[in-house]
């Protein structure tokens, strides 16, 4: 189902176009493939589901303790699953790309006049528009299940935009690592091996008061803690203190895990 090929009057008209409308045609190849997929993300959405209403719910006590600053557990939580729904879905985004190796979709891409660059941005761009999508839909599923959002409109766009920034890291390390790999199981071991640790060694779920003090030195120097911080901030309207370099370290980060796509798909044309 994932493997639309180019068709001949498709590549002619990338060879004439510029880079944005060459992003533009990968964008619309795999939205395509996402529409006829989309049993995916929405199965993606029921572990939020499951750690908002159902953890959430049974761990709820927890938002008395002097370590939540007398907010409720939900509120605290939600920011945290958010961060960790973007986490997951753009840690699996490199599969899309071995399923085209599979099929020589990818081969057909690296000898048509198509950018690399383009490439790799129309399906990162392909993979934000689901995270946002994605994002919106965890929001309000911790609203129903009670939390609120002090921040307003601003808030939830600022929490968007942090989760925006923490997907185009982990899209683009994951199509990085699929196009060396080339393996699905390898894609797959590698992502669970450092979501699992990225999550719980942050506080996605528990502040850093209440953490062992090496979990608590780890967690300062982990991605997922500046983005659920700044994404709790922008929720609760009030950002943390040390919040323009947690965005600014996001940024990067983002900026380096596309140049590194990018030598990735350089590299892979170069070796068949």
């Amino acid at each position: 189902m994932s493997a639309i090929a180019l068709s001949p009057a498709h590549q002619a008209a990338a060879a004439q176009a510029g880079w944005l409308t060459q992003t533009g045609q990968v964008f619309r190849r795999w939205s395509i493939v996402s529409v006829r997929q989309a049993w995916g993300p929405v199965m993606s959405l029921i572990q939020p589901v499951i750690w908002i209403l159902l953890f959430g719910q049974v761990f709820r006590t927890l938002g008395a303790l002097p370590a939540f600053g007398g907010h409720g557990y939900i509120d605290y939580l939600v920011p945290g699953i958010l961060m960790m729904t973007v986490l997951y879905s753009g840690a699996w985004a490199g599969t899309g790309y071995i399923e085209d190796i599979d099929s020589g979709v990818m081969d057909q891409y690296l000898t048509s006049p198509l950018r690399r660059s383009a490439i790799i941005a129309g399906q990162l761009l392909q993979q934000l528009v689901i995270n946002v999508l994605q994002s919106v839909v965890v929001l309000g599923i911790g609203w129903l299940g009670g939390a609120r959002y002090p921040g307003g409109a601003g808030g939830m766009l600022a929490a968007l935009a942090v989760a925006t920034l923490l997907a185009a890291t982990f899209c683009c390390a994951s199509t990085a690592v699929a196009l060396t790999a080339r393996s699905q199981i390898a894609l797959i071991s590698l992502s669970q091996l450092i979501v699992l640790p990225a999550t719980f060694l942050s506080t996605t779920m528990m502040p850093a008061a209440a953490m062992p003090d090496w979990v608590q030195n780890v967690s300062r120097g982990n991605p997922m803690t500046w983005a659920v911080e700044l994404g709790r901030g922008g929720l609760a309207g009030a950002f943390p203190a040390d919040g323009w370099w947690q965005a600014g370290g996001l940024a990067l980060l983002a900026c380096l895990a596309f140049a590194w796509a990018l030598r990735a798909i350089h590299r892979y044309q170069r070796s068949i």
